[in-house]
């Protein structure tokens, strides 16, 4: 299933936005072979850039098809995030956690705030991408479940607006998971944490981690 009938897909746009030579993110150098056996790797980045949203991202064709989700994914089937459609990243990106540097597209704090493996529940992920309708089963470390990505005609950007909306299932719930967990689950870091540790500006990152109580 993974990347079957997939048409090629080019990192160009995600790398014509970086400068390599500045920003510690791995710049990927040609999506990576699919292999039908192997897990498919999902990944979400809670990123402190101008302002603060979640970049969702799901393996396919050997890349990272990515949407940045401003107000992060909720476990309420009830409530629809809007999540924007921008450029593929390439895998390495999924073990990326740091700071990117002030004045390079997205600089600001990057945290890997959860990630595991998704498998599709429909049988062609290029139709279902095509068509704008991609349900989808996660197994993360705290997203689980049955959701699905919906395109829509909201937001009024240039770029491709979707839907991100949790299934009814056993993991459905009303909880706030972004109140709950809002550590890394690759350092267990707040965002000013991993500013501090990447010599990043740790008041910026802050704004992005929930109050004390």
């Amino acid at each position: 299933m993974n990347g079957s009938k997939s048409p090629p897909r080019v990192l160009k746009q995600y790398q014509s936005k970086r400068d390599f030579k500045v920003t510690a993110e791995p710049k990927g150098s040609k999506p990576a072979p699919a292999h039908s056996a192997s897990p498919l790797l999902y990944v979400i980045q809670k990123h402190q850039a101008s302002h603060l949203h979640y970049d969702f991202r799901l393996e396919w064709a050997g890349v990272l098809v990515s949407w940045a989700v401003p107000k992060g994914p909720s476990l309420n089937p009830a409530v629809k995030r809007l999540a924007t459609h921008v450029e593929d990243h390439p895998l390495e990106y999924g073990g990326f956690e740091g700071v990117i540097p002030e004045g390079e597209y997205g600089g600001g704090t990057v945290m890997l705030w959860d990630r595991g493996t998704w498998t599709p529940e429909d049988p062609d992920v290029e139709a279902a991408l095509r068509k704008g309708e991609l349900k989808f089963t996660l197994n993360g470390k705290k997203l689980k479940g049955s959701w699905v990505l919906v395109r829509t005609k909201l937001g009024g950007s240039t770029k491709p607006q979707w839907l991100l909306i949790k299934h009814r299932d056993r993991f459905a719930s009303t909880r706030d998971i972004l109140l709950e967990k809002p550590r890394s689950v690759a350092s267990n870091s707040l965002l000013a944490e991993i500013a501090r540790d990447h010599q990043g500006n740790v008041a910026k990152a802050a704004k992005g981690d929930p109050p004390e109580s």
